[in-house]
């Protein structure tokens, strides 16, 4: 099935009690036993397995390719999951501009349990290669990375990875499988925030993690899930997997806006860089466009002036909403450095824009208006 069509069906069946084509949502928590002791529908408890959630992971696991997937409470607690999998001594390589988030998790929760992160330029395969070391157990890339949208190249660090029997993860967050299917770029893994593109309405929280392979690791990946108790709730899942239905169709209007905002922001004398993928001089493009089929619709942007300047800007856009997070309908702009507090390695005057569905001319006029009366 082409991907447009395995959005609409993939993880779907009609419902046999009722022929309901939605799926409806199960939320108890717990499933009856049969006399014998047995669980013959297939469920006992909801922390162990629940059909909504099954549907979801089913559903992304098809859409990025892989054979199995895990659907977890946050972004964050997937990727956390993926590291409590690793066993203590190993080595992880991490991005130095990942997100801020991961950052801090790889950084202060990891080493609690003896594992070591070091932090590279994923975007210099020669620095990667020379960060490795025998206990190398995992290497994470995030392409597009956020806020700077800097971008790895995929294979060529997948291929590093395995050399020395380490897998190699992808936060596919900013682009997912509708724009770049890392699985079939060389990776081992796949972590989604489904808050952001996947659930696509600013109104769900959850995380996804899909493997390449049902193995051991794999298999390592859902012991944590079910006995840790990290799960998504049943109506979250039924949210997702609502938002999944549409996502290929969202994420080329995101893209093809934020293509326009770009551009017309790349020629805007208020504006000192603007950081997007889509543009031929970003120095990510040529890598971009091999491994991706659209440039996605996050994009920042540097004002000419400092951090007061860029507040300004923010607070006199009209149609933007002040707000974090990206992926859903409403278009959002917020200060990062801010968010991200000391030690950030974001520029101070820089902007991340999430780009919605609104008219992309609405969103330029927006923007120009609040450009042109900053002083």
């Amino acid at each position: 099935m082409r991907l447009e069509t395995l959005a609409v069906h993939a993880g779907s069946r009609i419902d046999p009690a009722t022929g309901a084509v939605v799926m409806p949502i199960y939320l108890s928590t717990t499933f009856e036993r049969a006399a014998d002791g047995s669980y013959p529908r297939g469920y006992v408890y909801t922390r162990e397995g629940n059909p909504n959630r099954e549907a979801l992971e089913a559903a992304v696991a098809a859409l990025e390719g892989g054979a199995v997937a895990m659907a977890f409470a946050s972004g964050s607690a997937a990727a956390f999951a993926v590291l409590q999998a690793l066993a203590p001594g190993a080595h992880v390589l991490a991005p130095k501009d990942i997100y801020f988030g991961l950052a801090r998790l790889f950084r202060e929760i990891a080493a609690a349990w003896g594992i070591s992160v070091s932090f590279v330029d994923m975007t210099d395969p020669a620095e990667v290669e020379s960060a490795i070391r025998p206990e190398t157990r995992l290497i994470w890339v995030e392409t597009p990375s956020n806020p700077m949208l800097r971008i790895t190249d995929i294979p060529q660090i997948a291929a590093l990875a395995h050399r020395v029997g380490a897998l190699c993860f992808c936060d596919n967050t900013l682009a997912t499988p509708v724009l770049q299917r890392p699985l079939a770029l060389g990776a081992d893994g796949v972590v989604h925030s489904a808050t952001k593109y996947l659930g696509g309405h600013s109104d769900a929280m959850g995380g996804v993690v899909v493997l390449k392979e049902a193995d051991a690791f794999a298999r390592r990946l859902r012991e944590i899930q079910t006995a840790g108790g990290a799960i998504l709730s049943p109506f979250e899942s039924w949210l997702i997997l609502r938002g999944l239905r549409t996502l290929p169709y969202r994420m080329r209007a995101h893209s093809e806006n934020a293509m326009r905002v770009a551009a017309f922001l790349a020629q805007h004398p208020a504006v000192e860089a603007v950081h997007y993928p889509g543009l031929p001089d970003h120095p990510g493009h040529e890598v971009a466009a091999r491994q991706m089929s659209m440039f996605g619709g996050l994009l920042s942007f540097q004002v000419r002036g400092g951090r007061e300047t860029a507040f300004r800007v923010a607070e006199r856009t009209q149609l933007f909403i002040r707000a974090t997070s990206f992926g859903g309908a409403h278009s959002l702009i917020e200060h990062r450095a801010s968010i991200e507090g000391p030690g950030t390695a974001t520029p101070d005057n820089l902007l991340r824009l999430s780009i919605g569905l609104e008219h992309p001319d609405d969103l330029i006029e927006d923007l120009d208006q609040a450009l042109r009366t900053t002083p």
